[in-house]
């Protein structure tokens, strides 16, 4: 992905320059390390910003929503491609409004393991052939980039783009071999005493800051349910059985529609692994309707339809 850039700023001036974008959608400089943030790139002044590394974890369709007519570019890596794909099928984007840039993905880094190994602070990270390059005040160290990936990023399955115009680069290697729900099958062989407690201790934690909420690129409702005084769905206190339902009823929005890009964990002040939630409904959407969110704009969503052979045990 290091030579990523140079090719994004080349698209870029060429989409600008032809007006088939009236803006691009991608990734700056952040103000700290391992931090990039997303710009809006509407001028060719503007194109010199625009970067890629392994810091562009953010899922930049979270920006599409509700843009009336705007012709819009996007780069778009694996799971960014697979939200795009459900804002068309949800009506929050109209197709012929974007020119897709197809980003084929290697991981993006997770900058709590990072500070775990460092007791410092930590002034640059950067990538070469060797590794992970962490510098400080009073320390260099390198270390192998599989080691330091996003937990979705290890198991993640579509890392190239499903929809796009064109492509930066040639597809990367896929893992579809690779076991995405070895945890989840963990926690379903729990007694429920064993289940309430380890969601309770994983959600010891949250502080309810939302930031979960804020970061996903499902979560564009006008006012969540958590906001709503009338009627109030869930009190606004520190009880554990308001902290269970904002993060039990908010996954039940993402089934069958998330596509663990790990925005929420990212976003997270605390790190909590609240993709435990989500990824046990992928998992039953998976297994029970054959299902992965976002991979086709041609079929409706399995909890959009209903099929005569649709699993029907739960009817008593």
């Amino acid at each position: 992905m290091l030579g990523y850039a140079d090719k994004m700023k080349e698209v870029s001036r060429r989409l600008l320059k032809e007006c088939k974008v009236e803006v691009l959608i991608g990734f700056r400089q952040g103000s700290m390390p391992m931090m990039n943030e997303p710009c809006f790139v509407k001028s060719d002044a503007d194109v010199d910003q625009l970067v890629w590394d392994s810091n562009c974890g953010i899922n930049l369709s979270n920006y599409l929503t509700n843009r009336q007519e705007e012709k819009i570019g996007i780069f778009a890596k694996g799971c960014d491609s697979r939200n795009i794909v459900t804002h068309i099928l949800e009506n929050k984007i109209k197709r012929e409004q974007l020119v897709i840039i197809g980003v084929p993905c290697q991981g993006m880094l997770d900058r709590r393991k990072i500070n775990a190994l460092i007791d410092g602070e930590i002034t640059a990270v950067t990538e070469d052939e060797k590794g992970v390059r962490v510098q400080g005040t009073d320390f260099d160290q390198t270390f192998a980039k599989d080691e330091l990936l996003q937990d979705n990023c290890r198991i993640c399955h579509h890392p190239n783009p499903v929809i796009h115009d064109e492509m930066l680069a040639e597809p990367v290697a896929e893992t579809p071999d690779v076991d995405r729900y070895a945890d989840v099958r963990a926690i379903e062989e729990m007694t429920p005493a064993e289940k309430k407690q380890h969601f309770d201790d994983l959600l010891a934690p949250c502080i309810r800051c939302y930031a979960c909420r804020n970061a996903c690129p499902l979560c564009y409702c006008p006012t969540c349910f958590v906001d709503e005084s009338k009627p109030q769905w869930v009190g606004k206190g520190q009880e554990m059985v308001n902290i269970r339902t904002f993060h039990f009823l908010r996954a039940y929005h993402c089934a069958g529609r998330c596509t663990d890009c790990g925005a929420c964990e990212r976003a997270c002040p605390v790190g909590i692994s609240m993709r435990q939630f989500t990824k046990k409904l992928e998992k039953d959407a998976k297994e029970l309707f054959d299902w992965e969110a976002g991979m086709s704009l041609d079929i409706r969503p399995a909890l959009d339809t209903y099929q005569p052979g649709d699993p029907d045990e739960f009817i008593k």
